[in-house]
Protein backbone atom coordinates (compact mmCIF):
# COMPACT_ATOMS: atom_id res chain seq x y z
CA UNK A 1 0.00 0.00 0.00
CA UNK A 2 1.24 3.26 -1.28
CA UNK A 3 2.11 5.77 1.87
CA UNK A 4 0.00 8.84 2.31
CA UNK A 5 2.18 11.89 3.31
CA UNK A 6 0.46 15.19 4.62
CA UNK A 7 2.77 17.67 3.31
CA UNK A 8 2.69 21.36 1.64
CA UNK A 9 5.16 20.01 -0.97
CA UNK A 10 5.02 18.94 -4.96
CA UNK A 11 7.70 18.27 -7.21
CA UNK A 12 5.48 18.55 -10.09
CA UNK A 13 6.88 21.92 -11.42
CA UNK A 14 9.73 19.91 -12.17
CA UNK A 15 7.91 17.60 -14.96
CA UNK A 16 7.26 21.19 -16.84
CA UNK A 17 9.22 23.87 -15.75
CA UNK A 18 8.32 28.00 -17.03
CA UNK A 19 5.81 26.91 -19.71
CA UNK A 20 5.39 30.81 -20.93
CA UNK A 21 4.58 29.67 -24.01
CA UNK A 22 2.26 27.03 -23.34
CA UNK A 23 0.37 28.96 -20.68
CA UNK A 24 -0.08 31.71 -23.01
CA UNK A 25 -1.60 29.11 -25.36
CA UNK A 26 -3.78 27.60 -23.30
CA UNK A 27 -4.80 30.85 -21.62
CA UNK A 28 -8.12 30.96 -23.48
CA UNK A 29 -9.16 27.73 -23.43
CA UNK A 30 -8.74 27.79 -19.51
CA UNK A 31 -11.05 31.25 -19.44
CA UNK A 32 -13.89 29.79 -21.48
CA UNK A 33 -17.12 28.58 -20.45
CA UNK A 34 -15.90 25.23 -21.84
CA UNK A 35 -13.12 24.73 -20.21
CA UNK A 36 -13.19 21.04 -19.78
CA UNK A 37 -14.68 20.67 -23.31
CA UNK A 38 -11.56 22.74 -24.80
CA UNK A 39 -9.11 21.61 -23.03
CA UNK A 40 -9.68 17.50 -23.62
CA UNK A 41 -10.28 18.37 -27.32
CA UNK A 42 -6.80 19.58 -27.45
CA UNK A 43 -4.95 17.11 -25.42
CA UNK A 44 -6.35 15.00 -28.14
CA UNK A 45 -6.13 16.62 -30.96
CA UNK A 46 -2.93 18.39 -30.16
CA UNK A 47 -4.30 21.47 -32.78
CA UNK A 48 -2.35 24.34 -30.49
CA UNK A 49 0.88 22.99 -28.08
CA UNK A 50 2.11 20.78 -31.14
CA UNK A 51 3.64 18.71 -28.31
CA UNK A 52 3.58 14.81 -30.26
CA UNK A 53 3.66 13.04 -26.92
CA UNK A 54 0.42 12.68 -25.78
CA UNK A 55 1.47 11.31 -21.99
CA UNK A 56 3.96 15.03 -22.51
CA UNK A 57 1.44 16.87 -24.14
CA UNK A 58 -1.04 15.82 -20.81
CA UNK A 59 1.28 16.42 -18.54
CA UNK A 60 2.03 19.98 -19.34
CA UNK A 61 -1.16 20.63 -19.28
CA UNK A 62 -2.11 19.38 -16.33
CA UNK A 63 0.72 21.93 -14.62
CA UNK A 64 -0.85 24.85 -16.72
CA UNK A 65 -4.26 24.04 -15.26
CA UNK A 66 -2.70 24.09 -11.64
CA UNK A 67 -1.38 27.24 -12.17
CA UNK A 68 -4.18 28.98 -13.35
CA UNK A 69 -5.93 27.71 -10.47
CA UNK A 70 -3.88 28.98 -8.12
CA UNK A 71 -5.29 32.10 -9.05
CA UNK A 72 -8.22 34.21 -9.00
CA UNK A 73 -9.38 34.63 -12.49
CA UNK A 74 -9.28 38.37 -12.12
CA UNK A 75 -5.52 37.65 -12.17
CA UNK A 76 -5.52 36.36 -15.63
CA UNK A 77 -8.27 38.72 -16.81
CA UNK A 78 -4.85 41.35 -15.81
CA UNK A 79 -2.24 38.87 -17.28
CA UNK A 80 -3.71 39.12 -20.90
CA UNK A 81 -3.23 42.86 -21.06
CA UNK A 82 0.58 42.66 -19.68
CA UNK A 83 3.70 42.99 -22.03
CA UNK A 84 5.58 40.23 -22.54
CA UNK A 85 8.29 41.36 -19.70
CA UNK A 86 5.40 42.16 -17.39
CA UNK A 87 3.94 38.64 -18.19
CA UNK A 88 6.92 37.16 -17.78
CA UNK A 89 7.59 38.27 -14.09
CA UNK A 90 3.80 37.89 -13.43
CA UNK A 91 4.35 34.19 -14.19
CA UNK A 92 7.07 33.83 -11.59
CA UNK A 93 4.76 35.06 -9.29
CA UNK A 94 2.15 32.87 -9.98
CA UNK A 95 4.67 29.63 -9.70
CA UNK A 96 6.04 30.84 -6.52
CA UNK A 97 2.44 31.09 -5.39
CA UNK A 98 1.42 27.71 -6.82
CA UNK A 99 4.48 25.43 -5.59
CA UNK A 100 5.43 25.65 -2.19
CA UNK A 101 9.01 24.15 -2.46
CA UNK A 102 9.77 27.15 -5.25
CA UNK A 103 8.77 29.83 -2.67
CA UNK A 104 11.15 27.83 0.01
CA UNK A 105 13.98 27.99 -2.41
CA UNK A 106 13.62 31.35 -2.98
CA UNK A 107 12.86 32.97 0.26
CA UNK A 108 15.30 30.83 2.36
CA UNK A 109 17.96 30.45 -0.29
CA UNK A 110 18.00 33.18 -3.35
CA UNK A 111 16.77 36.07 -0.86
CA UNK A 112 19.14 35.42 1.75
CA UNK A 113 22.27 35.00 -0.52
CA UNK A 114 21.31 38.40 -2.58
CA UNK A 115 21.67 40.33 1.18
CA UNK A 116 24.62 38.45 1.80
CA UNK A 117 28.24 38.82 0.50
CA UNK A 118 28.00 36.16 -2.25
CA UNK A 119 24.76 37.39 -4.47
CA UNK A 120 24.88 33.81 -6.05
CA UNK A 121 23.29 30.70 -5.90
CA UNK A 122 24.32 27.34 -6.92
CA UNK A 123 23.41 23.65 -7.00
CA UNK A 124 25.04 23.15 -3.71
CA UNK A 125 22.70 25.91 -2.04
CA UNK A 126 19.52 24.45 -3.20
CA UNK A 127 20.57 20.87 -2.34
CA UNK A 128 21.24 22.50 1.09
CA UNK A 129 17.96 23.64 1.61
CA UNK A 130 16.13 20.45 0.59
CA UNK A 131 18.49 19.00 2.70
CA UNK A 132 16.58 20.98 5.37
CA UNK A 133 13.48 20.28 4.49
CA UNK A 134 14.26 16.47 3.83
CA UNK A 135 14.74 16.55 7.58
CA UNK A 136 11.31 18.40 8.46
CA UNK A 137 9.65 16.76 5.53
CA UNK A 138 8.69 13.12 5.03
CA UNK A 139 7.41 13.74 1.66
CA UNK A 140 9.91 15.57 1.10
CA UNK A 141 12.44 12.74 2.53
CA UNK A 142 11.29 10.40 0.19
CA UNK A 143 11.96 11.54 -2.84
CA UNK A 144 15.10 10.01 -4.79
CA UNK A 145 18.03 11.79 -5.75
CA UNK A 146 17.28 12.07 -8.95
CA UNK A 147 14.22 14.31 -8.06
CA UNK A 148 15.70 16.21 -5.95
CA UNK A 149 18.66 16.91 -8.93
CA UNK A 150 15.73 17.92 -11.70
CA UNK A 151 14.01 20.63 -9.02
CA UNK A 152 17.30 21.99 -7.88
CA UNK A 153 18.27 22.52 -11.75
CA UNK A 154 14.48 23.23 -12.51
CA UNK A 155 14.67 26.30 -9.92
CA UNK A 156 17.92 27.76 -11.35
CA UNK A 157 16.56 27.54 -14.59
CA UNK A 158 13.55 29.34 -13.48
CA UNK A 159 15.93 31.89 -12.19
CA UNK A 160 17.52 32.49 -15.58
CA UNK A 161 14.23 32.39 -17.59
CA UNK A 162 13.05 35.48 -15.74
CA UNK A 163 16.61 37.27 -15.65
CA UNK A 164 17.22 36.82 -12.24
CA UNK A 165 20.46 34.50 -12.66
CA UNK A 166 23.19 35.04 -14.79
CA UNK A 167 25.80 32.33 -16.63
CA UNK A 168 28.16 32.58 -13.16
CA UNK A 169 25.24 31.98 -10.92
CA UNK A 170 25.20 36.05 -10.06
CA UNK A 171 21.79 37.34 -8.90
CA UNK A 172 19.99 40.25 -10.23
CA UNK A 173 16.51 42.04 -9.75
CA UNK A 174 13.87 40.96 -11.64
CA UNK A 175 12.53 44.11 -13.47
CA UNK A 176 9.22 44.29 -14.56
CA UNK A 177 7.33 47.50 -15.52
CA UNK A 178 4.29 47.02 -13.03
CA UNK A 179 5.65 46.85 -10.11
CA UNK A 180 2.64 49.04 -8.40
CA UNK A 181 0.83 45.78 -9.50
CA UNK A 182 1.81 43.92 -7.09
CA UNK A 183 1.19 46.24 -3.78
CA UNK A 184 -2.22 47.67 -5.16
CA UNK A 185 -3.25 43.62 -5.19
CA UNK A 186 -1.61 43.61 -0.98
CA UNK A 187 1.19 41.01 -2.49
CA UNK A 188 3.95 43.58 -1.51
CA UNK A 189 6.20 40.91 -0.61
CA UNK A 190 6.46 39.92 -3.99
CA UNK A 191 8.41 43.30 -4.77
CA UNK A 192 11.26 41.88 -2.16
CA UNK A 193 11.36 38.39 -3.53
CA UNK A 194 12.06 40.54 -6.91
CA UNK A 195 15.28 41.08 -4.75
CA UNK A 196 14.51 44.92 -5.16
CA UNK A 197 15.94 47.10 -2.40
CA UNK A 198 13.64 48.36 0.56
CA UNK A 199 14.32 51.98 -0.01
CA UNK A 200 12.77 51.06 -3.72
CA UNK A 201 9.64 49.52 -1.96
CA UNK A 202 8.60 52.85 -0.54
CA UNK A 203 9.62 54.89 -2.80
CA UNK A 204 7.04 53.14 -4.82
CA UNK A 205 4.76 52.90 -1.81
CA UNK A 206 5.19 57.04 -1.08
CA UNK A 207 4.09 57.31 -4.92
CA UNK A 208 1.01 55.33 -4.25
CA UNK A 209 0.06 57.13 -1.51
Amino acid sequence: MKKKYNSPYSAAVSGGGFLYEETNILLPLLMSGNRQEFLQQEASENRLLHINAETSRKRIMAEVERRYDAMPVSFWQDYVQMPEEDRKAALFFVLLKTYRILFDFHVNVAMKKWNSISKSVTLDDIYMELNELSAKDDFVDSWTEATKKKLASTYLTLLRKVGMLDEDNGLHPLLCGNQAYYLLHGEAWFLEACLLQPYQIEKLKTSLA
